[in-house]
């Protein structure tokens, strides 16, 4: 599992990565306590589903609260964490997982599995009061869903490629993200405003924020690593109901021509129309797909179920041409990795999002689902534009000390980048 160089095999680089638990009252330096040894359960003869389903609820429940990724609290929770990180990386970070802990999963028993609980125990998601053995139970499952839950993995207990290889990241590195994202918060103190979403994209995660606290959260898809979601500050002023979408001249040129070239009757299965400077709808045989010709043209593609923004399209005032979006591609949120799109935000649960930003527009969850349904271009302005945060949070805590760790999918950690000039200016 490492190249020719050595280094770890970086192909799953679009996973979570590794995540740690751990606070200023960790006493050993080498084995802590868990911070999940107050929520998680013991081992089990007989292991039931509901079991299982707890350890995953209870893992959840540890990363999850109302406090947001991002607040003015981030700084102080991250500085509790990092003092734990310094002691455990002057006695030399944790151990090095082997290769053998690969495919491990309940009832597993081998030497591999005492491994794994040495690995756990440094951690901090298993607790050093659970006896070393080559025993995988329940204990174990309960530690490998935590550890799992804190790197945005899926949470099935198991020792997948994700999950191995956020193993694989040293404590140093950990170390360097949060001392990094602690220079990050502060480049975002005096602005935020007591209501606001963060668009954290190393996550592919969305919050929205009200009164200091997590109102809702939602699963996203960002964009590729060859096609950036920007970092910005906005006002999301606008929602369209059963929108259009107007293809980028991007997309036309890297996607669509190519698209059509393999497929003649691609435009007509996605209700895609081409129209040219005055507005005419030009007939797909006028243009010469062997060129670039195409970009010269609009290509719209009607509302409807094929559309690529789905039921809503979330606007706010950038200078990218980004913004938020439903989809059809209902399938891409249950992935680890969601770096899907061209720059643009999709939105999991999206209907229950746009109630929230609309809930000052005379719109509930009822309204917004009316709306999706009847199928009617419609455009609603924000009574209250809601200030919108795009940023780049790698590392972060909350209040009970659980810190979380992300990719460094866009590699400004690996720049030492701690100043975004377009939300702090």
């Amino acid at each position: 599992m490492r190249d020719d160089s050595g280094k770890i095999n970086r192909r799953t680089v679009m996973a979570g990565m590794s995540a740690l638990a751990a606070t200023a009252a960790f006493s050993a330096p080498a084995y802590s306590q868990s911070l999940f040894s107050n929520l998680l359960g013991g081992g089990r003869r007989v292991v039931t589903q509901e079991q299982l389903e707890l350890n995953s609820r209870q893992a959840m429940d540890a990363i999850g609260g109302f406090d947001p990724i991002v607040s003015v609290d981030t700084e102080y929770n991250l500085q509790r964490v990092a003092e734990y990180y310094e002691r455990l990386n002057a006695i030399g970070g944790w151990p090095d997982v082997p290769e053998a802990i690969f495919r491990l999963s309940l009832n597993s028993e081998n030497r591999a599995v005492r491994d794994l609980r040495g690995y756990l125990a440094h951690t901090g998601d298993l607790s050093q009061d659970v006896a070393l053995s080559d025993q995988f139970d329940t204990d174990v499952d309960a530690a490998v869903r935590g550890f799992q839950a804190r790197h945005g993995l899926q949470i099935n207990g198991q020792i997948d490629e994700f999950t191995y290889w956020a193993m694989k990241v040293p404590a140093a590195t950990r170390l360097n993200q949060i001392k990094l994202n602690m220079e990050r918060v502060r480049g975002l103190e005096g602005r935020l405003e007591d209501r606001y979403v963060n668009v954290n994209i190393p996550a592919a995660a969305i919050e929205a924020i009200a009164s200091k606290q997590v109102a809702r959260r939602h699963t996203a898809v960002v964009g590729k690593i060859d096609r950036q979601t920007p970092i910005l500050r906005s006002r999301i002023h606008q929602i369209n109901f059963n929108p259009y979408w107007t293809v980028p001249v991007s997309i036309i040129r890297r996607d669509i021509i190519g698209l059509v070239n393999n497929n003649p009757n691609y435009l007509n299965e996605y209700s895609i129309r081409i129209f040219d400077g005055s507005g005419r709808e030009v007939p797909q045989s006028a243009i010469d797909w062997s060129t670039e010709e195409a970009v010269n043209y609009t290509f719209r593609q009607d509302p409807g179920a094929q559309n690529s923004m789905g039921n809503v399209k979330i606007n706010f005032h950038n200078p990218h041409a980004v913004y938020l979006h439903d989809t059809p591609q209902q399938t891409l949120f249950s992935e680890n990795a969601r770096f899907h799109s061209s720059g643009c935000v999709r939105v999991a649960n999206v209907a229950d999002f746009v109630a929230w930003i609309l809930q000052d527009s005379g719109y509930d969850i009822i309204g917004v689902n009316g709306a999706f349904a009847s199928g009617e271009r419609l455009d609603v302005s924000v009574s209250n534009p809601v200030p919108i945060f795009m940023t780049y949070f790698t590392a972060w805590a909350n209040r009970n000390g659980v810190v979380s760790f992300r990719d460094d999918v866009y590699e400004y950690d690996a720049q030492g980048k701690i100043d975004f000039p377009e939300i702090s200016a």
